[in-house]
């Protein structure tokens, strides 16, 4: 039975009703990963009363961990995760079902582990897993909510919903692991993760209401700095390889390595200074807002394209200079102006950060590169009349 007085205001809701409240009781989740994004999706899903809820993740609380996982305290530094985070889901509503997995999601595990829920949620920091999650999620037919932080921005989408895009639609190419820095090399807003946890909670709650997903097919870019939501619409690449096994995914780190970030020298105090000019060296982030006005005071900067041949062939920016997939940047270094700023653009901005950063260890000056953030989905969005397809 449902609790009618704990739901009270879900039940007075017209969309819901005694019914809605039923069905998420009936409900099933699973959250991958309990740190900072698993974090608020776990509570508000536990308070909105969804039955049975999952948790997998092999970490143990540390300290560090406080100033944005509001599941733990600062007395669970030491427990395993999984074991803080029941008992904060417990404490919230002792008539949820909540099962802990202690383990590390790798492709030897994935279709055991996520087989059965109704619905699955990413939060994890890790590349490899979300293609994973993404490969599994087709095979097994399963819906799942993506949400990633870095710094002040953070994104949110929900893939594979009643045939549509899935992650792979929209990053079809992952990067190196080490190109994308973890939450403990970056930083993040410690309020960043409740915010986009809690839209990845709100994007569940509504599927398995059976209410409008409104994020599939959509990617939501937050920015906290500036308090702006983007939304950038995406469909399903007709012409990508189906999923038939885990292992493209299973190709991209051995077993043992799963999920582990990259080995890297610790820095030692006499080396920060040298590795804080390393950042500032970086290639300049750029959004399409800013590329518009830049461009209406007289900027005009190289237009270097660098997705692939098909989505090249398929649409296109009007006045583009150069075209080169990301991966052979470097073979097209020569016809690179160098004194003119290069506007490097892709799909949605991951694969032009790559190109950017083979072009600076090339000895390209990173002050002319400048990463279009959002891609050409940005580009679509704001000045549709640019583009060619």
């Amino acid at each position: 039975m449902v609790d009618v007085v704990r739901h009270a205001r879900h039940i007075s809701l017209p969309n819901v009703g005694v019914e809605g409240q039923q069905r998420l009781k009936a409900s099933s989740v699973l959250i991958v990963g309990a740190g900072g994004l698993g974090s608020p999706v776990a509570m508000y899903l536990a308070a909105a009363g969804v039955g049975r809820i999952g948790l997998i993740d092999d970490d143990a609380v540390d300290i560090s961990n406080l100033q944005r996982q509001i599941l733990h305290a600062t007395e669970d530094v030491g427990k395993a995760k999984v074991a803080s985070a029941r008992a904060t889901l417990n404490s919230i509503d002792p008539g949820i079902k909540v099962e802990t997995m202690q383990t590390r999601l790798h492709p030897g595990n994935a279709m055991e582990l996520l087989e059965g829920w109704d619905i699955v949620v990413d939060g994890t920091d890790n590349l490899p897993t979300r293609y994973l999650i993404d490969d599994t999620c087709a095979l097994l037919g399963l819906p799942w909510v993506y949400g990633s932080v870095f710094r002040f921005e953070g994104q949110v989408s929900l893939f594979n919903h009643e045939g549509g895009p899935c992650y792979r639609d929209l990053f079809p190419e992952p990067p190196p692991p080490e190109a994308v820095p973890s939450c403990a090399e970056a930083g993040v807003f410690g309020v960043l993760p409740g915010l986009v946890g809690t839209l990845q909670a709100t994007e569940a709650i509504k599927v398995l209401l059976g209410l409008e997903a409104s994020l599939s097919g959509a990617l939501l870019l937050y920015d906290a700095t500036s308090m702006t939501f983007t939304t950038l619409r995406f469909e399903r690449d007709p012409k990508r390889p189906p999923v038939v096994d885990l292992a493209m995914v299973a190709a991209m780190q051995s077993e043992e390595a799963w999920c582990m970030p990259p080995q890297r020298k610790p820095v030692e105090p006499q080396e920060q200074k040298s590795a804080y000019a390393q950042q500032e060296n970086m290639f300049k982030q750029i959004s399409m807002a800013e590329v518009l006005e830049r461009r209406a005071d007289g900027w005009e900067p190289f237009i270097l394209d660098v997705r692939s041949d098909n989505e090249h062939q398929e649409v296109r920016v009007e006045g583009f200079n150069l075209h080169i997939p990301h991966s052979h940047v470097l073979t097209v270094i020569e016809q690179l102006p160098k004194k003119t700023d290069i506007l490097i653009h892709c799909k949605s901005g991951m694969r032009s950060q790559l190109a950017a950063i083979e072009l600076i260890k090339a000895g390209w000056v990173a002050d002319r590169l400048y990463n279009l953030e959002g891609g050409i989905m940005a580009w679509h969005a704001m000045a549709p009349e640019d583009i060619v397809s």
